[in-house]
Parts: structure tokens; C-alpha cells; sequence
């Protein structure tokens, strides 16, 4: 069961949009009686990128995401902006020769600038992280939203890399990389950790990670519509900064920002 199309379909009841690959499902909908494009990356066995066939972020989906919140862009230029909707649960972005040699990084990247042009247009961009939220995966699909809502369950992980993967690059054990993320909160996987730095807007118990319940969707539904209403109209990440651990962060910017007044 992958839970972004779970998710994504119970959410958004319209006709899956054409024009895209069969690892990207874009449904136009309603939240909260304003136009909102829902998106999510899906596993495809039959994606030509074998690399990029569990759910993860590749060539196909970095330009596909790009494209989907551009058109959104482009669509409501003079009109009310839709709100945006990032169903996410990508294990990874997809790690190969091809991809590298054809350039990931640039259609990561499209997708990236795409989401934050979205925010900055006005577009409410709004991330819920329904299982995994991994790597370049996440910073590609997700990560740019001016609110981040989690699932508070054990499937749902942000990080940099798998747990295996982040021990053999520190060089420790997994039981040691563990035991240092109890420290280190940037190192972390659970949620609550992940809160600290300030980059949660809210977490949200359900009864079904996995299969939502009418219970679970109406609560998810509500939390959206409120994370709208929160974001009104800014467009910027600013709300990031208030988290437990991230004082350093202000206190940076703080000189920065007295620095550049007295030059």
C-alpha cells in the first residue's frame, strides 16, 4: 500500500490531470471552497528509470512537479490563487548514472524553483508528509511549503538518508547513529525532532496512517484548510525560525541584519 495515493485519492475525489508520468499524479480539487491542486509521487514498476521505481524523486518527476505547479502559476495569474497541496512519501531521490548523467539535479531543482515561485505568487503551498520524506526527495516536493504537516506516526521520517546509509557516511553503527541522534536533534528521525528545528507546523494523531478513515480525512481536511487561513498572505519561510533549536539561526541573522543597517 503506498500511502501518498491513499491519501491523494481520499483527499481529492477529480479525475487525475493527463500530461503527466505515471509516477506523478496531479488532481485538481477543493479545499475549504477555494481551488487547490493536489500532488503526489507514486511508485511505478514501469517507470523507464529503474532507479526511480519505489516512489523515488528522478528525471521524470523533478520536470513533471515542475510542470504541474508552474501551469497551477500560470493558470491562476489574474484569478484567485489555488492553494497547492504536496502529498509526500518519497524515500529518496532516485540515485543512478543516468540520472546523473542527464542532469537530476536541474530537474530537482525545476521543481524546487517551482514551488517557491508558487508561494511567492501568492499560491498557498502547503506540505503534508504522510510517510517518508527523505533526502533530495523531500527538497524537491515539499519542502518549499510555507506550512509542513505531519502524520504522527512511526512510518512518517524526515531526514537526510536512510538510517543504513547515514551510519556507513559517519562511520558507526546504526545503533551508534542512534544513540547520537538522542543528542543531536538535526541527526534525528522522529518527528518531535524534526518539530524542534522549527520546521513543523503541526503534527496530527490518526487512526490509520495507512488508510485514512472518514475521521482521519475530515481532521486533515480541517488542519489544511486552517494552515491556508494561518499562511494568509505571506509568502516567505520566516515562521521556520521560531523553533526550539534554532536560536543560533536568529541570533545570525540578527548580526546580519545589524550590520547591513550600520554600513
Amino acid at each position: 500500500m503506498n500511502r501518498a495515493l491513499n491519501w491523494l485519492s481520499a483527499l481529492a475525489d477529480g479525475e487525475p490531470l493527463a500530461g503527466f508520468p505515471a509516477s506523478l499524479r496531479v488532481i485538481d480539487g477543493e479545499l475549504d471552497n477555494r481551488m487547490a491542486r493536489f500532488i503526489a509521487v507514486l511508485p511505478d514498476a514501469q517507470n523507464p528509470f529503474p532507479r526511480a521505481r519505489n516512489g523515488e524523486v528522478g528525471l521524470l518527476e523533478g520536470w513533471g512537479l515542475a510542470k504541474a505547479v508552474s501551469e497551477a502559476i500560470e493558470a491562476d495569474r489574474n484569478g484567485e490563487k489555488r492553494a497547492i497541496v504536496a502529498v509526500i512519501d518519497v524515500p529518496s531521490q532516485a540515485y543512478g548514472r543516468r540520472e546523473e548523467a542527464l542532469g537530476i539535479h536541474q530537474a530537482l531543482a525545476a521543481a524546487v524553483e517551482a514551488y517557491a515561485q508558487a508561494r511567492l505568487a501568492g499560491h498557498p503551498v502547503i506540505g503534508l508528509l504522510v510517510g517518508k520524506a527523505m533526502s533530495g526527495a523531500f527538497l524537491a516536493h515539499g519542502y518549499q511549503a510555507q506550512r509542513l504537516i505531519a502524520l504522527d506516526d512511526s512510518g512518517v521520517m524526515v531526514h537526510a538518508m536512510g538510517k543504513a546509509a547515514a551510519a556507513r557516511i559517519t562511520l558507526r553503527s546504526v545503533e551508534e547513529l542512534e544513540a547520537l541522534a538522542a543528542q543531536v536533534a538535526p541527526m534525528a528521525y522522529d518527528l518531535d525532532s524534526y518539530a524542534s528545528l522549527g520546521l513543523l507546523w503541526r503534527k496530527l494523531s490518526v487512526d490509520n496512517a495507512q488508510a485514512p478513515s472518514v475521521a482521519d480525512l475530515a481532521q486533515v481536511r480541517r488542519c489544511l484548510a486552517e494552515a491556508v487561513q494561518d499562511i494568509s498572505q505571506s509568502s516567505d519561510l520566516r515562521s521556520r525560525l521560531a523553533g526550539e533549536h534554532r536560536r543560533a539561526s536568529r541570533e545570525v541573522r540578527e548580526r546580519l541584519r545589524a550590520q547591513w543597517q550600520g554600513a
